[in-house]
């Protein structure tokens, strides 16, 4: 299947000829296109770095507290929730109505308890990425925490009682000793969220179809593909997300590698 996709991208719309690179140029000059793939890029560079942070912000805030399974089994809970699930959700909490009927969304009410004027949040262009952005966090900052736990947990005791007997405390401490220790498994659980960023296409899907200047690559794909028949533009932008998510998976596998050898 991989094979005949890459050979589909280089037909016409129903595969009965041969154009060549033809569906790749027009992607390029297609401002529609382009602006999925900003949109993708945006995801990438945003979204996984908030989880990874997030997540290491967490494990290290509870790692030390008692019963701590209680709250990660909690913030680990969305994790076991689907992205459309997690969608419908989120679609109560940015639900809007007019400013003179009650507002039933969180947002809108909590935005209303604050003395503002709430608005459509969905069509609020770019607000409305950020917003799709956060259900991507909220579902995926749990698997961060758990792995980086799991890291943290790792770091040899008698390291740390040193670094705290040389004066490295809270910190002190986390910077020169926790984090260099669990690096590797920050870029591992870093490079993952960004291969899931690149396929996001669930959370678009549900929340806003890819209108309102919200759509990604991997919506696009299964819009030409499945809604506008087009085979062979469909077939080139899997290519184009393939190609992009393959150099990650390669360092994602060579760090798990190296991780596993020492």
């Amino acid at each position: 299947p991989a094979f005949q996709t890459f050979l589909e991208s280089f037909k016409n719309a129903n595969s009965s000829k041969w154009v060549g690179f033809s569906n790749y140029t027009k992607a390029i000059a297609d401002p529609d296109l382009r602006l999925a793939f900003y949109n993708t890029m945006t995801w990438v560079i945003i979204g996984p770095v908030i989880v990874t942070i997030l997540g290491l912000a967490l494990a290290t805030m509870l790692n030390k507290m008692k019963r701590e399974s209680i709250p990660k089994s909690l913030i680990f809970m969305p994790m076991a929730i689907s992205f459309v699930g997690a969608s419908i959700i989120f679609k109560f909490v940015y639900e809007y109505n007019e400013p003179s009927e009650v507002q039933i969304g969180l947002l809108s009410s909590i935005v209303k308890f604050l003395g503002f004027t709430p608005s459509d949040w969905m069509l609020s262009k770019p607000l409305n990425t950020f917003l799709l952005m956060i259900i991507y966090v909220w579902t995926q900052m749990g698997f961060g925490m758990v792995i980086l736990s799991a890291a943290i947990k790792g770091v040899p005791a008698d390291i740390v009682e040193a670094s705290a007997l040389d004066g490295a405390h809270g910190w002190s401490l986390f910077r020169n000793v926790t984090f260099p220790m669990v690096k590797g498994t920050f870029i591992v659980v870093l490079a993952t969220g960004v291969v899931g960023a690149l396929k996001v296409f669930d959370i678009v899907r549900t929340m806003t179809g890819g209108n309102f200047s919200t759509n990604v690559l991997a919506n696009e794909m299964y819009s030409q593909t499945f809604v506008q028949f087009d085979q062979g533009k469909g077939s080139a932008l899997s290519v184009v997300l393939f190609l992009l998510v393959t150099p990650i998976l390669i360092y994602n596998i060579r760090s798990l590698r190296k991780e596993r050898a020492h």
